[in-house]
């Protein structure tokens, strides 16, 4: 009876050994698996963790290549390697060693970031200087032109009023009949028939701004009838004719002038009616008077 007993017990004893080890396998087993599915889970969520945060530091360079009036390629190029990264990470094995290394990266991005930001900085504080500066340099040179432009048209109006005051004038234009005698003695009349020439008189008054020397003045006498009397010459004067009917010499010595000069009639005798008489500098008319010859 003990010797059928015992090897019944040897096998019941392996027999529970071996479901002890069995189970005790099944069980390794299904830790050993739900294990690894949180460590599948934890990857998972490190690996979004870390894409948010590339996310987040694309976005911040975003910004700072927005602010910038002229891109910054060291901005734009750290953010092309960013985006590069997150769509390494996106298609990478979810297991620890490749999620360190893309931690390792976006840890050597975090540091570079923080050194581009900063230089990033700086230089826009040294642009805005720069702006203010040119700004302020932009407002002196353009009240600078706006004073030069005043002064421009302040010289140009002196030199204008220079340019004008610095002419001879004729005044007291006086024009007259006069009988001449035989003695040589002038004898006004207002008859057209007696006279026998025309007496043209002016005064040119001093102007300490013109030189002394010989000057010469046109003097033009028109009759009733529009005809021009004396020599009645043509000149130039750039676009402008002149006709005129004596050239009035006379030498200026910068005191007062009296000046006379005689016409006489185109054919024996002086038309009745109206006359006028223009004295011109050059082109210039600087004086004009009439008179009647009955």
């Amino acid at each position: 009876m003990e010797s059928n007993t015992t090897p019944n017990n040897r096998l019941k004893i392996i027999l529970v050994i071996t479901l002890v080890l069995l189970f005790g396998t099944g069980f390794y087993t299904l830790n050993l698996y739900n294990s690894n599915i949180e460590t599948q889970e934890q990857l998972i969520a490190e690996k979004e963790l870390v894409l948010k945060d590339l996310n987040n530091m694309a976005a911040q360079y975003d910004i700072a290549i927005d602010n910038n009036d002229v891109a910054n390629n060291k901005l734009i190029q750290a953010r092309e390697r960013i985006e590069g990264l997150m769509d390494s990470l996106k298609i990478s094995d979810n297991n620890v060693r490749s999620l360190w290394r893309y931690k390792k990266k976006f840890l050597d991005l975090q540091d570079e970031m923080k050194e581009l930001m900063l230089e990033n900085n700086t230089l826009k504080e040294e642009n805005s200087m720069l702006t203010n500066t040119l700004d302020s340099t932009k407002v002196q040179l353009n009240d600078r032109i706006v004073y030069n432009d005043s002064l421009l048209n302040q010289n140009t109006q002196l030199a204008t009023i220079v340019r004008d005051a610095s002419v001879l004038s004729a005044v007291s234009l006086k024009g007259l009949g006069v009988i001449i005698r035989s003695s040589g003695k002038l004898i006004p009349t207002e008859r057209a028939s007696r006279a026998d020439e025309l007496k043209i008189c002016y005064t040119v008054p001093k102007n300490k701004l013109v030189t002394t020397g010989e000057k010469d003045f046109f003097v033009q006498i028109l009759d009733p009838k529009n005809n021009i009397l004396g020599e009645n010459k043509q000149i130039n004067f750039e676009e402008k004719i002149l006709n005129y009917s004596l050239s009035s010499k006379f030498n200026y010595t910068g005191k007062n002038l009296d000046i006379c000069e005689f016409v006489k009639p185109r054919g024996k005798k002086f038309e009745k009616g109206r006359y006028i008489v223009n004295i011109f500098d050059e082109a210039i008319l600087v004086s004009s008077s009439q008179f009647m010859l009955k």
